[in-house]
């Protein structure tokens, strides 16, 4: 699959302002600075679609992407960032509960764990809770250009150990810096959208 076209096609903090759910969906998860514009940007092919901010948390809304008029890619708000109020947190906690709980056209969640470090308490909750809703099985690895490839196969390993994933999950390594892996990403997504 290639994204040829893609533009933003609603910011929403409540279900009343979702789009309509005639498209499926294929939703991004991660924690704050993991990489997760740069890589919505790098599988769009478009440098500034997704904002890159220098300060992590500053996605506090659920954005909805039109992707080739044919599906959409929602981008949830970064977890875990400490700098971020525990009331302000908790709210988004609540925004993306609603939209996972309640999104019939919702395929899967895409989570995002970086490659150089085991996943988090936080990645681990957000795992078990996407599981929970039959949404698990991919987790791209981001940040993939940062370690040698020997440590590629050991991280992926311990991220599998660590988020307790089976055989069939996926596990993509991916580089938004040397734009590597969202070929594999962009082919599972397809394989998703023509289940």
């Amino acid at each position: 699959m290639k994204i040829t076209k893609s533009d933003i096609e609603t910011v929403a903090v409540k279900p009343s302002q979702y789009p309509p759910e005639n498209l499926k969906e294929i939703a991004f998860a991660g924690r704050s600075n993991v990489g997760k514009s740069s890589l919505l940007n790098l599988l769009t092919g478009r440098k500034k679609l997704a904002r890159v901010s220098g300060s992590p948390g500053k996605t506090r809304t659920i954005n909805f992407y039109l992707i080739n008029d044919e599906f959409r890619i929602v981008d949830l708000p970064g977890y875990g960032y400490a700098k971020v109020s525990k009331s302000v947190s908790e709210g988004w906690g609540e925004m993306m509960e609603k939209y996972l709980e309640s999104r019939p056209n919702l395929l899967k969640v895409v989570q995002l764990v970086d490659i150089r470090h085991a996943p988090s308490r936080q990645d681990v909750q957000m795992y078990e809770y996407l599981k929970h809703f039959g949404l698990d099985g991919i987790v791209v690895a981001t940040k993939a250009d940062k370690i040698s490839r020997n440590q590629i196969q050991k991280q992926i390993k311990l991220i599998r150990q660590t988020l307790g994933l089976n055989n069939e999950d996926k596990v993509i390594p991916v580089s938004a810096l040397k734009k590597t892996g969202q070929d594999e990403l962009l082919y599972v997504m397809e394989t998703l959208l023509n289940q």
